[in-house]
This record gives structure tokens, sequence and C-alpha cells, in this order.
């Protein structure tokens, strides 16, 4: 279902909906009621149909979430759109903030993308584009795939942090806000800690985590690609 054309139904009435339609219908349950209210039942009542009429299309919930999968992530940008940036380090940069940006639009999809699992094209040709980016930088394969998991690891966490802060929360400020007065009170305990917390109550709290971590991990591949450069050319 995710490779080849839309099976056609051996049996039954000429076929009413798509797969696309039936994964659209599960989206927008999750999008509303997270992963855990998708079911073959919620799916088919939403379409009109019954929940045995889907079964001429999909086995079951399984292949229903990974069709949801592939239709929320979409396809990545990638060379021929017109604001292709240029460099990996932009290229790799640009892809982390769009997956923040699907994470942010389908926040089930953390729950939807984990453990092994047969991918689609569309998910595919994310890790694509990261790998692509990196070629020719003197980074092995393992390591250019090593870097997609890594930025891709980052993104995911502060991306279930800001599920956890709820619609709107800023996970950096709702954490000061927590502990900030604690600190404070008990400085002489966690002098560091508490000297980071005033100044990051000065900044506002910042909420830059992400851009922190991306930038760190970009500095790091870029510290190995020129290493890697110099060894070369010794």
């Amino acid at each position: 279902m995710l490779w080849g054309p839309p099976p056609k139904p051996t049996r039954g009435p000429k076929p009413a909906l798509t797969l696309d339609r039936i994964a659209w219908a599960g989206i927008e349950i999750a999008d509303a009621e997270g992963l855990g209210a998708v079911s073959m039942q919620r799916v088919a009542g939403l379409l009109d149909y019954t929940k045995m009429s889907l079964y001429r299309y999909l086995p079951g919930k399984a292949e229903l979430v990974a069709l949801m999968v592939e239709a929320a992530v979409g396809e990545p940008a990638g060379p021929g759109t017109p604001v292709e940036p240029s460099g990996w380090r932009g290229r790799l940069l640009d892809w982390s903030n769009r997956l923040t940006a699907a994470f942010a639009a389908h926040p089930w999809l953390l729950d939807a993308t984990v453990g092994p699992r047969l991918m689609g094209p569309r998910e595919l040709a994310w890790l694509e584009r990261v790998v692509a980016a990196l070629d020719g930088t003197g980074l092995t394969g393992p390591e250019r795939m090593d870097a997609a998991v890594l930025l891709a690891g980052h993104v995911r966490s502060i991306a279930e942090q800001s599920r956890a802060a709820g619609p709107g929360g800023e996970p950096e400020s709702e954490l000061l806000a927590a502990l900030g007065g604690l600190l404070q009170e008990h400085a002489d305990r966690f002098p560091a800690l508490a000297a980071a917390t005033r100044e990051a109550a000065v900044e506002g709290g910042r909420n830059e985590a992400l851009e922190f971590g991306l930038e760190r991990i970009l500095d790091g591949l870029d510290a190995l690609i020129a290493r890697r450069s110099r060894h070369a050319g010794s």
C-alpha cells in the first residue's frame, strides 16, 4: 500500500473510497484527539461507512497508521525547490525546521514514528535529503545516516517537551517559572543552577533550546568535516 499502486477490492461494489481519503480521516481524528483515539470504527464513522467496509481497502489499524504517517509527513523540500538553501549546513537547518513544523502540526507523529517499521517513500525522502546534503563532505555513509538520526533525535526531544507543555506552551519558560524561586531559595546548594536561572530570567527565558542544539550539532559536523578535509590534504 505504501510502495505499490492502491489495491483493488476483489469483491463487492465498485470502490467509493481511496486510501488517501481514509488516511486523512484518520489524521483528522488524531490531530484532534491523539493517536489513541484512532480506530477503524472511528474512521469509518467519520466517512459515513461501516467498519467492515474499510477492510475492503486495508487489513487493519497498523496499516491505517502507516498510511496516515505517509500522508501527514508530506514531501520534504529538496533539490529543485525555489527556496532550497545553499550549502549542507543551510539545507540541514532547513530540514530540521521543517521536521519541527511537521511535529507541531501533527503531534501524534511522535507516537507513530517509533520502533522498527516499514517507511513509505515520502518518509524515506526526508532521510534521503539529509544523507544527500552531506554527500561530498568526506563523511562516510554510516556517519551521514548517524547525522540524520542525531538531528531527528534533537528535534523529537524538543517537540515532545513542547507537546507536554500544551498548546502555546514554552518549555524553558515554564521550567524557569517552576524552579526559579526554589533555586534562588536554595542557591547555596545549587549555586551554578541558581546563577543560570537568574540570567535566563533576565533574558526572558530564551526558549531557544531547539536552535541552540541544532547549531551545536552542525558545529560538530563542521569540525569533523574540516578535520577530514585536512587529513585528506596531508
